[in-house]
């Protein structure tokens, strides 16, 4: 099996890493425990926590332990990593709702069974700790001066809130959770964001100075689209791996809306699918680029949401768009349908209403903000003015066009604003 680090190497994983031979010596030698630490600010994670979730994965399918620690104790304090003012404090209750969210959702990427990975809470020992034990122990190792040079510091120290000293504490209790984790679970390497660079480092410091042991560190690159905007980020807000959140429709739908020049990178990234299929797909144009990104979006969705939610999904977006029939030698190792089979299409998000409030005719601005399509009738008006809002395939020409029975077929009522947001009305018996 080759070696975890030329996998995550060519997948397009790694920005930087702590002793590089080393590190590759040490993972080549036997299971090896990892972790990475996740932040309980909510109680689902996003799209923007799929690399390091899908880096877990990974090092779980190389036959290693992956160690997610949510950080329950640290989440009472905030990260200031990357942020420009003090993150909102959160109580206790409310860390403990999000950790349980979070565990729920990256079960569906590793395998927690028969400790194949661990699941565990900062809160179990950094909630416990005398503060003039911890000063004693763990502060005479840090040195100020290296630590405000730290960038996650700097940005702070340089803003005009500045940092403040709770904050301050949070590399030493990061760096505290490694040495807990290379004592008690024999884990070695922290991997992580490339904001978390300094706070990685500093944990391996803590290592070297109590334990007189080498530890290592992995950081992962700022996953941007090609666009420049941040991974994660639409129009609508953050991308969520929680169904109640997204939909999976519409967390398909995030996919295949992937830029054409994205489309080989997060199918390295975002599946499983061997490197040398996925290579295949860099010169691909048109239409034949548009079945990888069916692809693309069909094994994300599968991941994050399950196969029944994701052949749903797939269906949905095949009978409102057409689709071709995905050729068998593209990325073959891909389970998504490749016959021309339909399922009954129970994925696009639909509203039920009363057939009576049809009677007298409904305005096509009012329709469109009951069902999502608008933030607002102002938003509505705006959005059928400028020819973006259709029935049924048909442009709308006016705002207060009226919407009556005579307007479905076969008791649905198909709604598209733009090019790609699409709703369905139902008939409701009165």
């Amino acid at each position: 099996m080759a070696n975890v680090v030329d996998t995550l190497q060519e997948r397009g994983f790694i920005e930087k890493t702590t002793h590089d031979q080393e590190l590759r010596e040490y993972l080549a030698d036997g299971s090896r425990s990892c972790y990475i630490g996740f932040d309980p600010t909510a109680s689902s994670l996003h799209v923007g926590s799929l690399v390091p979730i899908m880096a877990l994965a990974q090092m779980q399918r190389h036959g290693h332990r992956p160690i997610a620690l949510v950080g329950g104790g640290t989440g009472l304090v905030g990260d200031p990593s990357g942020k420009t003012e003090m993150r909102q404090m959160l109580t206790p209750e409310a860390v403990d709702e999000n950790v349980q969210g979070i565990k729920a959702q990256l079960s569906k990427f590793i395998d927690f069974s028969g400790e194949k990975a661990l699941m565990l809470n900062n809160a179990e020992w950094l909630t416990k700790l005398s503060y003039i034990s911890l000063l004693r122990d763990i502060g005479r190792h840090f040195s100020v001066n290296r630590m405000i040079k730290a960038e996650s510091y700097r940005m702070r120290l340089e803003s005009e809130e500045g940092l403040s000293f709770i904050e301050f504490n949070y590399m030493i209790l990061q760096a505290y959770d490694f040495l807990e984790l290379f004592s008690q679970y024999g884990c070695g390497l922290q991997m992580g964001g490339s904001d978390q660079w300094g706070n990685i480092v500093a944990g391996i410091d803590l290592i070297r100075r109590k334990n007189q042991k080498t530890a290592f560190g992995i950081t992962f690159p700022l996953i941007t689209t090609s666009s420049g905007i941040k991974m994660g980020k639409t129009h609508k807000g953050a991308v969520w791996l929680s169904a109640e959140r997204t939909s999976a429709y519409d967390y398909y739908q995030f996919w295949i809306n992937t830029d054409d020049r994205d489309v080989p990178r997060f199918l390295a990234l975002f599946t499983f699918l061997p490197i040398n299929e996925i290579e295949l797909t860099k010169g691909l144009e048109g239409a034949d680029l548009n079945l990888a990104k069916a692809v693309l979006a069909f094994e994300a969705t599968l991941l994050a949401h399950g196969k029944d939610e994701a052949l749903k999904a797939y269906d949905a977006a095949k009978s409102m768009f057409g689709a071709k029939k995905i050729p068998e030698e593209m990325l073959p190792s891909s389970t998504i349908p490749r016959d021309s089979v339909e399922i009954e299409n129970t994925s696009v998000p639909t509203s039920c209403i009363d057939e009576s409030q049809f009677s007298e005719g409904i305005p096509a601005f009012k329709i469109f903000h009951m069902t999502g399509l608008a933030n607002s009738s102002g938003a509505a008006r705006r959005l059928i003015a400028q020819g973006g809002a259709y029935i049924n395939g048909k442009r709308l020409e006016s705002f207060d066009y009226l919407v009556t029975l005579g307007d479905f077929e076969g008791a649905e009522l198909l709604l598209r604003a733009g090019k790609k947001r699409y709703h369905k009305v139902k008939l409701e018996a009165s």
